[in-house]
């Protein structure tokens, strides 16, 4: 019969191509992880590696296994969280991927909050663009996804979350400061700091300016960056103004920039969580799905609360 560990050293040593390097990662013996291939070579009866000195590399064989053995280890992994929570406890591990600036800012609390829950859950997340993550997604990578756009992943379901205002933020030296509210024809007498092409606020803001008879390519760009972190620090260093999310401000530079109003102009990033309906879900992944999507997630609740908070307070100021 097959051997689970033997198949997940097989597959730690072939992402490696280096059985120290794998063993390392196993926290095993270099020697003990060549007798594990060799044992499941002498099973298969075809050699899974072909050695040239300190180097390996796959045969067809090898390459042949890596998809099903993925396969295997992830029921194994299914089977064993599933029988402890019989127990009443939810166990396992919980990789969720992340593509959206917001996102950053509420998954670290709705993971907080499920761990607190949850404590014989481990929690790995990983942040990268959208088509990406939506990749990994599909491919079984990630478990679940936050993205701030549904329609990257045919072979997922996506649930709406929150919504994060959009807004224009401008460094308090700037003549906008003192006003609160502009009309958006305005927005071509400035300098903008612009996220790359591709992301989900650039899209936004692109849409928005639309409705108004505007577009992106009329703004003065006078700098691209790939994270709204980052926009967001250049403003308040005066290098020009940008449009983030109200989580970006939030967070980051509120005491620092000024938040101005554009009339008419009223955008938001809607953000989604998504799961794989190609890959079963083990116990650890449907109770997070379910803890997000209760319609009285705290963390979620707290979100949309600030966020209509600091929208209210700029209505009042303007």
């Amino acid at each position: 019969m097959l051997d689970a560990h033997q198949l997940n050293v097989f597959l730690t040593a072939a992402s490696t191509l280096n059985f120290t390097a794998a063993a390392r990662q196993l926290h095993m013996s270099q020697p003990s992880v060549s007798q594990h291939i060799r044992e499941l070579e002498n099973y298969f009866d075809t050699p899974l590696f072909i050695r040239s000195g300190r180097r390996v590399s796959l045969t067809d064989a090898g390459e042949a296994l890596i998809p099903m053995a993925q396969e295997l280890i992830g029921a194994s992994i299914n089977i064993e969280e599933t029988m402890r929570s019989l127990k009443d406890e939810v166990y396992g591990h919980l990789i969720v991927g992340c593509s959206t600036t917001s996102g950053k800012y509420i998954l670290p609390f709705l993971l907080a909050d499920f761990l607190k829950r949850h404590p014989q859950v481990q929690a790995t997340c990983r942040v990268t663009s959208r088509p990406q993550s939506m990749q990994m997604l599909c491919d079984g990578d990630v478990h679940l996804a936050l993205a701030s756009a549904s329609d990257f992943c045919d072979d997922a379901e996506f649930r709406h979350l929150v919504s994060d205002p959009v807004v224009l933020i401008v460094p308090p030296t700037h003549p906008w400061s003192k006003r609160a509210i502009i009309e958006p024809h305005e927005l071509l007498e400035t300098n903008f700091i612009m996220r790359e092409e591709g992301s989900g606020t650039r899209a936004i803001v692109g849409h928005g300016l639309q409705q108004h008879g505007l577009s992106l390519g009329q703004l003065s760009g006078t700098l691209t960056l790939g994270n709204s972190e980052a926009i967001a620090l250049a403003v308040q260093e005066g290098i020009g103004v940008a449009f983030v999310t109200q989580s970006v401000v939030d967070y980051l530079v509120a005491d620092r920039v000024v938040t101005v109003r554009v009339s008419g102009l009223e955008m938001g990033q809607d953000i989604f969580i998504g799961r794989s309906r190609r890959h079963p879900a083990s116990v650890v992944q449907t109770a997070f799905w379910n803890f997000v999507n209760n319609g009285r997630n705290p963390v979620l609740l707290e979100f949309e609360t600030a966020c209509r908070r600091a929208m209210a307070v700029e209505t009042a100021v303007a």
